[in-house]
């Protein structure tokens, strides 16, 4: 097979043979085979062996005909490294044994150590570069969806003591935010360094904040992060997580290639709020799966006809697949994303 750059031409607005598509969470729970992997084994077990880590981040790509992987790992990892006691709890989500409350606590995170602490994860993408015939995605958490867990001690819905530090202490605020971009900076870099083909920074809970407390308390480090990484000559995702339609507007002035929308917005409206800069990347409400072909095809359609509107597109879902989501429904889906979106860009071709 030859190699499938599919994605990347689409990241950099470049032509395409076909929409790209690969799925947030593609290596989950929806697969009888990864289950059977987690009877077994934690998410931060498989984490931890390469080779096994590098086999489930496969198997979608094996099993659906995706044009991307993404590297099986969790956006917690990194913290172990900076000072943090942590956990992924089943039916629940990371769980923070010393959680963050006070200056002092931040003053004790230390620098990431990538090599020392994470030589796993950078194991694992060195095998991924040598196997894969498309592009790896690696991934870091944003330090605002970050915080949010060692602030709150877990998941929240409110965010409540999260938005009390940035209100109450902004200095100590922003210095927990000045730790965590330095830790997803060194780890980014090292995940390009070791054949990483593009990556994605999932700010995956700010549509909490408001349009005025994101500019204000998150947005600086966010420029900061890809700023940095400029220099890195492979796509760059900023995906701003649900209920974030509002925030589009404000993220014009970011040095990144994609932006990824939720499902509430359409291509064509977000588009439009990122003032057509940027390529972006989306966005099927993941429920959808649940219905049947036809209804997921005519959804599908739909992003697929506003999204090949203009050069720059890749088919995704507006957050992570859920574990009841059909492995066939998803093969089925892949297959029609490709095969329609071919005919239709050469049916536009020939048009133009």
């Amino acid at each position: 097979m030859t190699y499938n750059d599919q994605f990347i031409r689409a990241c950099r607005k470049q032509e395409v043979s076909h929409v790209p598509v690969w799925y947030m969470r593609q290596a989950g729970r929806y697969d009888p085979e990864y289950r059977k992997i987690k009877e077994k084994y934690s998410l931060l077990e498989i984490c931890s062996q390469p080779e096994l880590a590098a086999e489930v981040t496969l198997m979608p790509v094996r099993k659906l005909g995706v044009d991307a992987a993404i590297l099986y790992s969790d956006i917690m990892n990194p913290v172990a490294s900076i000072g943090i006691d942590f956990d992924i709890v089943k039916n629940i989500g990371p769980v923070i044994d010393n959680p963050i409350r006070s200056a002092a606590d931040i003053e004790k995170l230390r620098p990431i150590d990538v090599e020392g602490d994470l030589g796993h994860v950078l194991e694992t993408i060195r095998i991924l570069d040598k196997e894969l015939e498309v592009p790896l995605i690696t991934f870091a958490g944003a330090p605002f969806t970050i915080a949010s867990y060692l602030i709150e001690g877990r998941p929240s819905k409110n965010y409540l003591r999260t938005k009390e530090l940035m209100y109450s202490e902004p200095k100590v605020w922003f210095s927990l935010m000045d730790k965590l971009g330095d830790m997803v900076i060194t780890y980014l870099r090292a995940h390009v360094a070791n054949g990483g083909k593009a990556f994605q920074l999932f700010d995956s809970w700010v549509g909490a904040l408001s349009s005025q407390d994101f500019q204000t308390y998150v947005l600086p480090t966010i420029k900061r992060i890809f700023s940095e990484l400029q220099d890195l000559h492979v796509p760059k995702i900023y995906f701003p997580g649900v209920s974030s339609g509002e925030l589009l507007p404000t993220l014009t002035e970011l040095s990144v290639d994609v932006i990824g929308l939720d499902w509430r917005v359409s291509i064509t409206e977000g588009r439009r709020r990122l003032g057509h800069k940027y390529a972006v990347q989306g966005n099927l409400d993941p429920t959808v799966l649940t219905g049947p072909m036809t209804v997921i095809q005519q959804y599908a359609k739909e992003i697929i006809d506003q999204g090949i509107q203009e050069p720059g597109f890749v088919f995704n879902l507006g957050h992570g697949l859920f574990p009841e989501a059909s492995l066939e429904k998803l093969r089925d889906l892949t297959s029609y994303i490709h095969e329609y979106s071919a005919q239709a860009i050469k049916a536009g071709a020939q048009r133009s």
